[in-house]
């Protein structure tokens, strides 16, 4: 059966169960419990015969044997005792629950729709590829707020294939989300050196990839998804830690990091860094190795990258607007990063991207050097995805083919060998460069630079269509109400300090 089917047959089903209040959040997460039963007793038979990770109580042939009550009595308690377990088993099941509110549709996700494949002797691509194309689903249902944790595949694709990671390189997101820069960087390593060596391709599925995700939740659908992809060996041991990226340096170094971190300005926690300023909060860490004290998480995390990356090492990081022109911690940072970094490519992005509403992001493409007296970064080079350019999550979704040229400008191979297509006679073009002295140059180290016009600004007649006008404005004003919603936050903050 392919992707697709598996999906559309899995799929199906949750529209049944929402009829009981279940969201397709829970739906995934359900199913995350009972695939994993399901393939932990495929594992145990011919021709693995490995022994079971789940206790024989618990496994999956004392479940499917049960009706009524009686399942669902058993499946909470199964839940439970694996959710006390240490390892992948406490990770996927911790605080899990039991979300089903009619036995019997329990029963026939069970016995009708899962017990009848079995997983375990599908691909990884054609298992991994449904599950994540579930993810997918359940990232569209934006009242569910899954979609924060999901980046649009084009785009990921797109980074990968500017990053160009190779065989023995160790590559890390710090905020993974459901894991897709790591798959994605799983599939390109795999389809360009389709020769690796049996060390190789062990190191590829064992000692590669490392993710790390605050939200329990998500961090489950993530330990599920690198499992079905094969990353993690023999899925004993998964590379996912969860917990907060920011609370620690945490001594590793990667070759690659490739992240989207999470939108919103405020911090749960004060970092105070070399600077020495600290802003009140409930807690408060000291990072030694950050350049300036924040609450914009953005700002941190792109601290946070520099910090995790091994000399020469390579960074592609999703950002948001406002790290590329913010005063304050903002400048002191950028002003940093351009030293002591070779920041060499901003890639602007266009708007209706995001299941989070009101987003205006930019892929910002540094490499780590090491310390000099003079800058790393002799040129910026720029790529505008964003002036003119229209895109919506349903009706005219990103593709891949969208970021061509991006991809073929930015000369993974050699960026030496990049060549502008914007000229005082070529106005229109999308790729230029700044040099180190302009930008360091203008207003508080901004690097939210462009230059081509807005069409929709000098003629009528080339206005979006109004459901595009109206999406944007939309956006437009729900980011502006969140400016405000963290502007209230901070006064209310400073009323009850004094």
């Amino acid at each position: 059966m392919t992707p697709a089917a598996i999906v559309s047959k899995l799929w199906n089903f949750c529209n049944v169960l929402r009829d009981d209040g279940m969201s397709y959040g829970d739906y995934v997460e359900q199913l995350t419990y009972l695939l994993f039963l399901k393939m932990a007793d495929e594992r145990t038979k011919p021709p693995y015969n490995q022994p079971s990770s789940v206790p024989a109580e618990w496994a999956w042939p004392n479940l499917i044997k049960k009706d009524g009550d009686e399942l669902f009595d058993h499946y909470r308690h199964t839940l439970e005792n694996l959710g006390n377990e240490k390892g992948l088993l406490g990770l996927i099941f911790t605080k899990s629950q039991n979300k089903f509110q009619d036995p019997a549709k329990l029963r026939r996700l069970i016995v009708d729709l899962i017990d009848k494949e079995n997983w375990s002797v599908m691909s990884a691509d054609v298992k991994g590829d449904a599950y994540e194309g579930l993810l997918e689903k359940n990232a569209q249902d934006t009242k569910s707020g899954a979609g924060q944790y999901f980046t649009p595949r084009p785009l990921i694709q797109a980074m990968v294939d500017a990053v160009a990671p190779k065989p023995g390189e160790t590559i890390c997101d710090p905020a993974c989300g459901t894991g897709g820069f790591l798959l994605a960087a799983q599939d390109y390593i795999v389809q360009h050196h389709p020769h690796m060596t049996k060390d190789e391709l062990k190191q590829l599925k064992e000692g590669t990839f490392q993710g790390c995700e605050l939200v329990q939740s998500t961090a489950r659908l993530c330990a599920m998804n690198l499992m079905l992809h094969g990353i993690g060996g023999n899925g004993s041991r998964l590379p996912l830690t969860v917990g907060d990226s920011l609370a620690a340096d945490p001594g590793d170094r990667y070759d690659i990091i490739l992240t989207n971190p999470p939108f919103g300005k405020k911090s749960s926690t004060t970092i105070v860094a070399e600077d020495g300023r600290v802003a009140k909060e409930k807690e408060i860490i000291e990072r030694d190795d950050f350049w300036a004290t924040t609450s914009n998480k953005q700002l941190n995390f792109i601290q946070h990258v520099k910090t995790l990356l091994k000399q020469n090492g390579r960074a592609a990081v999703v950002v948001p607007d406002n790290v590329l022109f913010e005063g304050g911690a903002g400048e002191t940072i950028r002003r940093k990063l351009l030293h002591e970094c070779n920041v060499h490519t901003l890639l602007r992005l266009p708007t209706g991207l995001f299941y989070a509403q009101g987003v205006k992001a930019n892929v910002l493409f540094f490499d780590r050097k090491p310390a000099s007296e003079t800058p790393w970064t002799k040129k910026l080079w720029i790529y505008d995805l964003r002036t003119n350019m229209h895109f919506t999550l349903k009706t005219n979704a990103l593709g891949r083919s969208d970021l061509d040229e991006f991809v073929t400008l930015y000369h993974a191979g050699n960026l030496r060998q990049r060549a502008t297509t914007w000229s005082e006679d070529s106005p229109s073009g999308r790729w230029r460069c700044y040099d180190y002295a302009d930008l360091i140059a203008r207003d508080k180290a901004s690097l939210d630079l462009f230059w081509l016009k807005d069409d929709s600004l000098e003629d009528s007649d080339n206005l979006p269509e109004p459901s595009l006008l109206a999406a944007e404005i939309v956006a437009d004003l729900e980011a502006a109400l969140e400016q405000f919603r963290l502007i209230a936050e901070d006064l209310g903050e400073s009323e009850l300090e004094s």
